[in-house]
């Protein structure tokens, strides 16, 4: 049976997700316009497609700010979308904003894997198989040894493989995770462009 989905509901979805028109009120329908189950459906929904908006294009966004109480610390942030609509809305918006607490206080070096330097990961790896080797494991033991160290290394440095510094607040969700959850529920693109980090009396 169809209900009736008003108009301020649909906006209201819209605001929280970003989700167009007809995906906002189609879900609402689904959940007998309950606006939090709503959610849940679009988020669910989107999240199987979120990995094919990959390559779409993303010229709109937000530069987000935050500054560590005292002063000393701060990070800006470049997230993208598709849509001024999108890069409006308080999800995506808050994202931004939880990105730059992150960059701030976790000190990444990098976006993505593709970004990370290769001497600086060929150095690691020297670093590594060095290791590995002078505790006298069998070959085959120690590439599997330098494997997992440089995972461990690569989630250290890289945005996007970092937990959020907010652990209990974001369910140890890494910030990869939470970029695809926004893509999910707003069915766009979303990219981590870049990020600055700044502290009093660093380089």
């Amino acid at each position: 049976m169809s209900i009736t989905i008003s108009a301020q509901d649909v906006k209201s979805l819209r605001e929280r997700t970003g989700a167009g028109i007809m995906d906002a009120k189609a879900a609402l329908q689904e959940t007998g316009g309950d606006i939090d189950k709503a959610i849940e459906v679009l988020r669910v929904k989107g999240q199987a497609s979120a990995a094919k908006r990959g390559e779409r294009v993303a010229t709109e966004g937000v530069v987000a700010s935050y500054i560590h109480a005292g002063g000393k610390i701060g990070a800006l942030v470049e997230v993208d979308c598709e849509t001024d609509f999108v890069a409006r809305t308080e999800a995506f918006q808050a994202f931004a904003r939880e990105v730059a607490v992150h960059v701030a206080a976790s000190f990444p070096l990098y976006v993505s894997r593709d970004d990370v330097d290769e001497q600086a990961k060929e150095a690691e790896l020297r670093v590594l198989r060095e290791q590995a080797a002078s505790e006298g494991k069998p070959e085959n033991v120690q590439e599997k040894i330098v494997e997992g160290r440089l995972n461990k290394w690569l989630e250290d440095v890289v945005l996007l493989d970092q937990k959020h510094v907010n652990e209990d607040k974001h369910e140890a969700k890494t910030i990869g995770e939470l970029r695809t959850e926004l893509a999910a529920n707003t069915g766009e693109n979303v990219v981590i462009r870049r990020f600055a980090r700044f502290q009093v009396g660093g380089e």
